[in-house]
């Protein structure tokens, strides 16, 4: 099991500095190319001999999940691979970003939606009271079943941001509570609307902008003001999704003292790149936790961690996929058991690697 410090050592991302976002697009032509849709399907579209990875129950997936997922599935998947044929690809960390992107595109990370809810909540919010379904509502606004958005998580939060203002502005004239909105509530509504007969059905997309330029036009905007200490986006207890991130742009939009800056879609998709870059969307880890984890699983067979601070998810599973295949001949030559792990053991071992 000594190649596990080279697999380590040898992925090429580094998570915490140098993110790399990844674009759906992308990730759809690699699901096909890699031969992933020779076992798997998204939404309905592939072979059904793995699960359909757009349509799996209990979701809420990280990136560190997607990392323990590839690894605790990689052995099977290695020899179902051989046994139809199939090349194992090297995957490197870019890719996989794009991959993970596609994933997060097709809503696979956001928790199971119920459409009754989602009407039930569009009209309770007042979402109703100005948007028509198929037709336009007050004001000529668009109907909902039209809006481009609705393929797009980082659009939709862009939308929700932009139409704030005017939103505040009709709740205060009707002397209106303004809504909050819940991670929860969003995905029913788009469940409910994405299910509408005349709604468009675009192909999914994701794909958030470089994180250093992002946190620039996060300091220019003026966000980085409040945005820090206490109040600084990577601070949280709970894995978020870009449903969350949506419904806290939303909510934070009412409640800032002055009229919040409209953002276009390129610097919606560069924010995004930043609050990725600053784990927002991972789940909380312990470095601390993370050492009894690599003390459990991985310093029995080599003697030195890999360098501090390094390799984050994309970067394991592109790893992983150049050296795994080697690492588990020698463990089965050696009768060791492939670590498996579960729960936050990943989160918290990447998390020990990046202290």
């Amino acid at each position: 099991m000594r190649d596990i410090a080279i697999l380590l050592l040898c992925a090429s991302t580094v998570w915490a500095a140098d993110v790399i976002p990844g674009d759906a697009r992308n990730g759809a032509e690699l699901f096909t190319s890699l031969r992933c849709v020779s076992c798997h399907s998204v939404n309905g579209q592939g072979a059904r001999m793995a699960p359909d990875l757009g349509r799996k129950a209990g979701r809420d997936f990280t990136p560190s999940k997607l990392a323990g997922l590839m690894w605790n599935h990689s052995p099977s998947m290695w020899h179902s691979m051989e046994n139809a044929g199939i090349a194992k690809p090297n995957i490197s960390s870019a890719q996989v970003a794009d991959l993970f992107a596609y994933f997060f595109a097709a809503r696979y990370f956001d928790k199971p939606g119920d459409a009754a809810r989602g009407r039930q909540a569009f009209a309770a919010k007042g979402c109703s009271d100005c948007h028509g379904i198929s037709s336009p509502g007050t004001a000529g606004a668009p109907p909902v079943t039209q809006w481009d958005s609705l393929s797009s998580p980082i659009d939709l939060s862009r939308q929700l941001w932009n139409h704030a203002p005017g939103m505040n502005e009709k709740f205060s004239k009707d002397n209106r509570k303004w809504p909050q909105l819940t991670a929860q509530n969003l995905t029913d509504i788009l469940v409910y609307i994405q299910n509408l007969p005349n709604a468009k059905k675009l192909p999914p997309s994701f794909s958030p902008a470089s994180a250093e330029t992002g946190k620039q036009l996060f300091e220019a905007k003026g966000c980085a003001d409040c945005h820090t200490g206490s109040n600084s986006l990577a601070r949280h207890t709970t894995a978020r999704g870009m449903n969350d991130f949506a419904a806290a742009m939303w909510n934070h939009a009412q409640s800032m003292l002055q009229k919040p800056p409209a953002l276009n879609r390129e610097e919606m998709e560069r924010i995004v790149g930043y609050v990725w870059s600053l784990q927002f969307f991972d789940e909380p880890a312990s470095a601390d936790r993370g050492k009894k984890v690599y003390t459990a699983k991985c310093a029995a067979c080599h003697q030195t961690a890999p360098p501090a601070a390094t390799e984050g998810a994309f970067g394991l599973i592109s790893g992983l996929s150049e050296h795994g295949p080697k690492m588990l001949a020698e463990m089965k030559g050696k009768e060791v058991s492939w670590p498996r792990f579960g729960g936050t053991e990943m989160a918290d071992l990447l998390a020990y690697f990046r202290k």
